[in-house]
């Protein structure tokens, strides 16, 4: 559960601006704030079952998106590379390289 969340999490990070503003709210409020689907639909006068519906619909339409554009998986493989960069380097002192790394931290 905790990796569907983390994943959401990022392909939200990702993708929210291709979202409508009622879904990117219903996914804030559940994924980011953590509030209850009740709580959510108290907030907005709908039942449980329609918050529960988009969000699961939301979580679909990332999923599409990830699929055709590959931004999340781009990004793990490059965190990935750094992550390897970075335990290479331990052995060495060039300052110049890590700096580079943590350049390319910067523009996660």
């Amino acid at each position: 559960m905790l990796e569907k969340t983390t994943r959401i999490n990022f392909l939200f990070d990702f993708y929210q601006e291709l979202l409508t503003p009622k879904q990117r709210n219903y996914m804030e409020m559940y994924y980011l704030e953590d509030l209850s689907l009740g709580e959510i639909s108290e907030s907005f006068d709908v039942s449980r079952q329609a918050v529960y519906d988009n969000i699961r619909r939301t979580e679909t339409m990332l999923e599409s998106y990830e699929k055709k554009l590959h931004l999340y998986e781009k990004f793990a493989e490059r965190r990935q590379i750094v992550e390897q960069l970075e335990s290479r380097l331990t052995d060495t002192n060039d300052s110049e390289i890590k700096e580079l790394i943590n350049l390319l931290k910067e523009l996660e």
